[in-house]
């Protein structure tokens, strides 16, 4: 009888925790679990009721204290594409359908990253200062008042879909369509290779998170682009992509460049693809090869250059990497005549190669100096080597009195 009763007593309090509310919490869960997300990735949030069957339960969903869901019957709900003001902490309350009983469940924060990029524009002629202005759908958002051939800005990226264009006072210039996601930054070891040597691309997606992988390309120039484009490979093996982060290419023989892209999820959300990074060859290939006259690495801008492409090509073109790693062919800077590059004036310090649709040469590490300054140089050494020499001799000359005058004494 004893038993009984406190058997019942028992099943009684227990009743009366369930239908107070006392129960085991709910448990919240992202899916994906990366950290931190990007705008544009989606995710679903699932609430755990932890009891029975989830199908009894209504399901409300909150981001920081405020429900944007609620009496939902399914479990799970699925975002759209995130933003950066989806940061936030979430929870998730489940409430029983017949019985009163209501579980709130753990907080989860989630983090969306966006992106901040840097919009460059440079004008083709380089002979003359020019100034860039800088537009968003239109509107002007910047002004450039410093003449400067290049002008950058930075913005933060919003999923706005908008379009940026930057214009000079004799043309316009599209930049390419902005899109609210990460950029990988590629980076290649070593720069500068002998022939036979191995290299490793390294694809980094800014802040690190998990469940990428990793697509590796080659670039191959459009001999028929007027523009001088490249159009990219994916390197051998390359088809699914890797789960590490590098990728070695094995012997290479001449100059490349290479980029990456990175992707995860389902459905698949892509990275934009990384900026082109190029390996440089020293190693004189056959096949292609630069030759640099005059025959030495130190030019001044005075002087007239010639870049000679040989090999196994009808046609080729001279590339110039500049300081910036802004890639242009000859004509901004000179003329191309058959398998030469004749430089003018224009030319300036960058590393030089030639390509054509098969091949690429080795590079030319090349400096100009300007001329100007080698004479402002010497303007300002003449007197100064006179003014020293001056010194000296009236020192001597005074030395020279003063002992005449003590052997007089």
């Amino acid at each position: 009888m004893g038993h009984t009763l406190f058997g019942a007593l028992g099943l009684f309090s227990l009743n009366i925790l369930l239908y107070c509310g006392h129960a085991q919490d709910a448990l919240l869960h992202i899916e994906p679990n990366w950290s931190p997300l990007f705008t544009g990735e989606k995710v679903s949030f699932i609430c755990d009721s932890r009891e029975g069957n989830d199908t009894d339960w209504n399901y409300s969903f909150s981001r920081n204290d405020h429900l944007f869901t609620t009496n939902r019957t399914e479990n799970r709900y699925k975002s759209s594409s995130l933003t950066r003001g989806d940061s936030g902490e979430y929870q998730c309350v489940a409430d029983h359908k017949i019985r009163p009983v209501t579980r709130e469940s753990n907080k989860v924060s989630l983090t969306v990253s966006g992106e901040s990029v840097t919009l460059h524009c440079r004008h083709g002629d380089q002979r003359k200062e020019k100034n860039a202005d800088f537009y968003k759908d239109k509107t002007l958002i910047e002004m450039d008042t410093n003449h400067q051939h290049t002008h950058e800005i930075t913005i933060s990226l919003m999923s706005d879909g908008s379009s940026y264009k930057c214009r000079f006072k004799d043309k316009e210039s599209e930049i390419e369509y902005l899109k609210c996601v990460p950029r990988p930054v590629l980076t290649v070891s070593p720069s500068w290779t002998s022939p036979g040597d191995s290299v490793t691309l390294t694809c980094s997606v800014e802040p690190p998170s998990a469940g990428w992988r990793f697509f590796w390309y080659k670039a191959v120039p459009d001999m028929s682009s007027t523009n001088n484009y490249y159009t990219f490979e994916l390197l051998a093996g390359g088809t699914t992509g890797t789960e590490q982060d590098s990728y070695i290419l094995h012997g290479q023989t001449h100059t490349a460049g290479y980029k990456c892209r990175a992707e995860r999820g389902d459905p698949v959300f892509y990275t934009q693809y990384s900026d082109v990074k190029f390996v440089w060859s020293g190693g004189v290939n056959p096949a292609a090869s630069l030759t640099v006259s005059p025959h030495r690495l130190q030019h001044f801008s005075t002087e007239s250059l010639s870049l000679i492409c040989e090999g196994n090509s009808a046609e080729w073109r001279v590339k110039k990497a500049d300081e910036d790693g802004f890639v242009l062919p000859c004509s901004y800077w000179g003329e191309m005549t058959g398998s030469t590059c004749n430089t003018d004036t224009r030319a300036s310090s960058g590393v030089y190669w030639c390509e054509s649709e098969t091949q690429s040469s080795n590079a030319a590490n090349i400096t100009i100096h300007n001329p100007e300054e080698a004479a402002s140089s010497s303007v300002f050494l003449v007197p100064l080597v006179v003014g020293l020499v001056s010194g000296v001799l009236l020192i001597i000359l005074l030395l020279l009195f003063l002992r005449r005058y003590r052997k007089s004494e």
